[in-house]
């Protein structure tokens, strides 16, 4: 089995931060129209985190709701249709849960598919801020995943760092 090879490692950057220690906190509402929908959260972090007025710190995106879930990937409309697919394949909708048994269960919604898509792919992130916006490879986005919509979700995010002079 071959392992990965690290080439080389950059030197570390040390940046000596002075100022205020901050934290900013919001609660953002999306409101999603399908049951299942990818919606892209990258312009609403980036605009949150730049208004935080933070310099370098980092900043947590998380969803407040147990079918509903945050993840980085590239947002490409044949690449949002594949994990649509892969999901509602993995963990298929009319499968036999107990979760959505009335025996076991007193969940009328039958959504237990989509508490199981949320394990797969988690509720939260955090990121990091340099120079005062989010630190995002070229193709990354951030994208939160409705499972059991239509709903309004409510996303929180907390940016904390060193305030920008």
């Amino acid at each position: 089995m071959a392992s990965a090879l690290v080439k080389a490692l950059d030197q570390p950057t040390v940046e000596v931060a002075t100022g205020t220690y901050k934290v900013a906190s919001s609660l953002a509402k999306v409101q999603t129209n399908e049951r299942e929908e990818l919606c892209n959260l990258t312009k609403m972090v980036r605009d949150f985190v730049r208004s935080a007025g933070i310099k370098a710190g980092s900043v947590i995106i998380s969803s407040l709701h147990t079918t509903s879930a945050i993840f980085i990937n590239e947002w490409q409309e044949a690449l949002i249709h594949d994990v649509k697919a892969y999901l509602s394949a993995a963990v298929r909708k009319d499968d036999y849960y107990r979760h959505n048994d009335p025996a076991w269960s007193d969940c009328d919604r039958h959504n237990a598919d989509s508490h199981l898509r949320t394990l797969l792919l988690g509720m939260s992130l955090t990121l990091q801020i340099a120079e005062g916006d989010v630190v995002l490879g070229e193709w990354q986005s951030i994208i939160m995943a409705e499972f059991d919509g239509p709903r309004e979700r409510s996303i929180r995010l907390q940016a904390m760092g060193i305030a920008a002079e």
